[in-house]
């Protein structure tokens, strides 16, 4: 789920091209200065573009922002009232060498002459801005940036901080070829999460963190953002918020070569293998649900589906998943080595579809077959928590 931190140039080189028709482009021209304004800080330029949001400007103030801009794509309706659907895209200065795109739709009036913006929101299901949450606190680390709404500053330093040991983790894990650094969103609250991922808050009750971004990027992939379900994540323990964090950092380290050949099982396993690592944490303190199973003779007999990740599972078949390819990335670690570890991620993520990827990568980095790795697996798990 890896950006390099080196930045593109100016807002100016990301000027959107101009529309074909007059129409399109006067809206264009309105955006091109409601992005200037947002870029300068200039309250009485934004104004003059429309009175949405009036508070953006205030709520935006502490993002460091490198870049922002709009590219109409399309205009609805007649008359002095139309909608646009447009791509927002901005950087984050100093974090994303890329833009963040967002899908918005946008409602502007036509009085005096001249196109107004009096709506702004998210398209379709996409997800809010954290800022349209609130007024946005930062605070940097010595590898993070931690934005948050309605968090009291020692907290989001809080965050800072474990991120800033994630961060060293993960690259004695994984390697330096990663960006090497985290942007973290903190929202308010379960449901301002759900409101950033565009999806009902339920879903993600019980999940501390997500990890956002487009798997297999290129350079031209979008940025990553470690979303923190704050409800969740308080009640964890000082080892339970590190894992957290470094598991969802090594989404961010490995992003670049997870692909939809990669399965979950490998990237959530090798996430929570990362995690764990150095954690001090036992066999058994870490797969509970797992040893449960192999003493009660319900062991799984296969590496899990895709299926069994799902949130919205239930909780004990979510956590033997989890468990089951943290011990998969275990056992190749033990037996193979960490750098055959790290070879067998990117080979199947290399294959470039699902189906033979996990079996071309044995074969090929660690000398197996599928289903000899998979008894080994059985075996190891059985060995690991049968006591």
């Amino acid at each position: 789920m890896a950006l390099g931190a080196l930045l593109l140039g100016s807002a100016g080189c990301e000027r959107a091209p101009a529309p074909a028709d007059a129409r399109s482009a006067a809206v264009q021209r309105v955006l091109d200065r409601r992005a200037d304004a947002v870029l300068d800080g200039d309250a009485t330029a934004y104004r003059e573009t429309g009175g949405a949001d009036p508070y953006l400007l205030t709520d935006l103030a502490a993002v460091p922002l490198a870049s922002w801009t709009y590219r109409v794509d399309r205009i609805d309706g007649t008359g002095p009232r139309i909608t646009a659907d447009a791509e927002l895209r901005y950087r984050v200065a100093g974090y994303d060498s890329v833009p963040v795109v967002a899908r918005r739709t946008l409602t502007l009036r036509r009085s005096d002459g001249r196109w107004r913006v009096v709506g702004d929101e998210p398209a379709g299901k996409s997800g809010r801005q954290l800022w349209e949450q609130g007024k946005v606190s930062a605070v940097r680390g010595a590898h993070s940036l931690v934005l948050g709404v309605g968090q009291q500053e020692n907290v989001l330093r809080s965050y800072a901080r474990l991120a800033d040991l994630a961060v060293p983790a993960v690259t004695a894990a994984w390697g330096r070829d990663w960006a090497r650094e985290v942007v973290i969103l903190v929202p308010g609250s379960l449901d301002g999460m759900g409101q950033l991922l565009g999806a009902p808050a339920s879903g993600y009750r019980g999940i501390a963190a997500v990890t956002t971004g487009e798997a297999g990027g290129s350079g031209a992939a979008p940025a990553d953002r470690v979303i923190i379900n704050p409800e969740a994540y308080g009640v964890l323990g000082s080892v339970g918020k590190q894992v957290v964090l470094t598991h969802e950092t090594a989404h961010v380290a490995t992003r670049a070569v997870t692909t939809a050949a990669t399965p979950l099982w490998l990237s959530e396993g090798y996430a929570d293998w990362a995690g764990y690592r150095d954690s001090g944490r036992t066999t058994a303190q870490a797969a509970p649900e797992l040893q449960s199973a192999v003493r009660e003779g319900t062991a799984p007999t296969e590496l899990p589906e895709d299926a069994a990740f799902g949130f919205s599972s239930d909780p004990g078949r979510l956590a033997r998943a989890y468990e089951s390819g943290w011990l998969a990335c275990r056992m190749i670690a033990d037996h193979w080595g960490e750098a055959k570890l790290n070879a067998f991620y990117a080979a199947v993520g290399r294959h470039g579809d699902r189906s033979g990827a996990v079996e071309s990568a044995l074969q090929n980095v660690l000398g197996i077959g599928e289903q000899d790795f998979v008894l080994r697996w059985r075996e190891y798990v059985r060995r690991q928590l049968g006591g």
